[in-house]
Order: C-alpha cells, then structure tokens, then sequence
C-alpha cells in the first residue's frame, strides 16, 4: 500500500509540473462530451473522457500490478 501511494504521489506531482502542456490537450472536449448550455444552466457530462481515462488507468494499474 505505500509503494502505491508513494507512486500516486510522485504521479500527481508530475502531473501539476506538466500542467501547462496537459492543459493543451482535448480531453473533456472529445465527441461522445455532452454539454447542456441553456441560459443560466449548463450541464457537462464527459462521457468519452471518462471512458478513457478509465482505459489509460487500467491500463497502468495492471502493468504496476506485474
């Protein structure tokens, strides 16, 4: 379990050292992204992007897992 966190730690550092290069890519505006935009409501569901980012983490978590 601290081997895992430890790893999610350092992950999670990389990623707020990427950020200005991460924030230029398109997840979270993909096509299958559902956004409501009605005068004074607007709903995101960001169907796709959940889809994979939950592909990219399995992903990882199995080849850690090895």
């Amino acid at each position: 379990m601290q081997k895992t966190l430890i790893i999610i730690g350092i992950m999670i550092i990389i990623a707020g050292l990427l950020w200005p290069w991460l924030g230029k890519i398109p997840l979270g505006r993909l096509p299958g992204d559902i956004v409501i935009d009605r005068p004074g409501l607007k709903i995101y569901f960001p169907i796709t992007t959940m889809i994979l980012v939950s592909l990219v983490l399995s992903i990882l978590f199995w080849l850690f897992r090895r």
